[in-house]
């Protein structure tokens, strides 16, 4: 009974001093190798799920966890969504398909002449895109958008306005202006009240000031079944991001007609043409009115307003004698691309693609062999860590059962500096054997070239 007390009482010593460097099985030798080798597998097998789930990342097939759903799912900002220039796609049995050219143009030419065109379409899909106008510099594209409400036939708009992309030529900065890139806020809004049957209400951008800081528009009012009621102009300034409505130079004509020729304009239908800014003077807006009597309209005069509807004035009674300056631009189709040159880029498209394929095959082929070398390399790397520690524990084992006490470090730190000593001379005569065959290598070498010298 004592020696077995005194037995416990060195065990215990022994796990003291050895603290966690050597602990002391608990278990049956066997059973703690058997343990020790259900983990390594375990970790194995985790490795070369993740070396799958690698391969199958590369080409998503819509399985993820619900972190990742959530990762995919932040939202991204549209500002930012890289466009690329439109083409149409040419269908596999047709050998050309007429490409067409674009050009930039004025667009308020001639002035006052810009309108919102409604396709057939429209009715169906209830929302339309209009004609966009350009601005002087190049940095803005403004354009209405058209709803139609079926409920009681009524038409609404707005007026947005996109950010043209940088360090891009003038032609593709229009052709990859996009609605996803577009003011979240309209810069004018018609009233969206929609009680009104057959009513329709637009807005449509007539042209730039000079300096493209302020923008013309025209609202129209009226009703399909019995035509326009009324124009208004309206002015809006970028830099302080107010609008004004232009409404002063309705009341400055319907005055002169009544005080100066005794017409009352309230008893006819008349309405005004915003023209443009006028190329004198870029604060003042250029109006001509109508009044509609019998077949042909009669000219009210040419009007002048400022851009802030502080003053009024007429002008002319003919339109050649006022400048309107044509500030703002548009894209249009010109024709269409040369079939020969249609061809040539076909075929270089072809060439690139072919080449485009290889490259990709050929990267996947080196993304796969990477990833299989470096799934090999782990697993490697873990079994020789799994022997290492399995002769480790073996080495304990053999020298808890010939020492006690203190001899079980002390021997123990003895036997693994004798194992490292020659592991180190192992690696130390692995060096010096590969820097024997390069420079065995560099020799060869140099009597190649002194040879080819010769």
């Amino acid at each position: 009974m004592l020696y077995a007390l005194l037995g416990i009482v060195a065990a215990f010593c022994a796990y003291i001093q050895w603290g966690d460097e050597i602990p002391l099985p608990q278990i049956d030798k066997d059973q703690n190798k058997k343990e020790a080798k259900y983990i390594h597998n375990v970790q194995k097998r985790e490795e070369k799920e993740k070396y799958e789930r690698a391969k199958l990342e590369r080409n998503p097939t819509g399985y993820m966890t619900l972190e990742e759903y959530e990762l995919l799912s932040v939202p991204k900002d549209r500002m930012t969504e890289e466009i690329p220039v439109p083409k149409f796609p040419t269908p596999a049995d047709m050998i050309y398909v007429p490409q067409p050219s674009y050009k930039i143009v004025r667009y308020n030419n001639p002035p006052g002449s810009p309108e919102i065109s409604l396709t057939k379409t429209f009715y169906k899909k209830r929302q339309q895109n209009a004609q966009g106008i350009v601005s002087p510099d190049f940095t803005k594209l403004v354009y209405p958008s058209v709803y139609y409400y079926p409920n009681s036939g009524s038409t609404a708009c707005d007026l947005f306005v996109i950010n043209l992309e940088e360090a891009k030529s003038n032609m593709d900065k229009i052709l990859t202006a996009s609605t996803i890139h577009r003011l979240s806020d309209p810069i004018l809004s018609t009233d969206k009240k929609n009680d009104n049957y057959y009513t329709f209400r637009t807005l449509t951008p007539v042209d730039f000031s000079t300096d493209g800081t302020k923008l013309l528009a025209k609202e129209k009012i009226g009703n399909s079944k019995d035509g326009i009621w009324k124009t208004t102009p309206i002015v809006y300034d970028f830099t302080t991001g107010l609008s004004y409505e232009l409404i002063e130079v309705r009341d400055a004509i319907a005055y002169y007609w009544k005080e100066n020729k005794a017409l009352d304009l309230d008893d006819k239908r008349w309405d005004v043409y915003p023209l443009g800014f006028a190329a004198d003077n870029p604060d003042w807006v250029v109006v001509n009115a109508f009044a509609f009597t019998d077949d042909k309209p009669v000219n009210l005069g040419i009007w002048m307003v400022n851009s802030k509807g502080e003053q009024s004035r007429l002008v002319t009674f003919r339109q050649s004698e006022v400048p309107v300056s044509m500030n703002g631009y548009k894209l249009v189709k010109a024709g269409v691309v040369s079939p020969s040159i249609s061809e040539k880029e076909q075929k270089q498209l072809k060439r690139i693609e072919k080449e485009n394929a290889k490259q990709k095959e050929k990267q996947e082929k080196q993304e796969l062999k990477e990833l299989e070398n470096s799934y090999k390399a782990k697993i490697k790397e873990m079994n020789a860590e799994f022997k290492e520690s399995q002769k480790d524990y073996n080495l304990r084992r053999r020298i808890q059962g010939s020492t006690s006490g203190d001899e079980i470090l002390i021997k123990y730190k003895e036997i693994k500096a004798e194992q490292e000593a020659k592991k180190q001379q192992k690696l130390e005569k692995q060096r010096e054997k590969e820097l024997k065959r390069l420079e065995k290598q560099r020799q060869k070498e140099e009597k190649a070239n002194a040879n080819k010298e010769n």
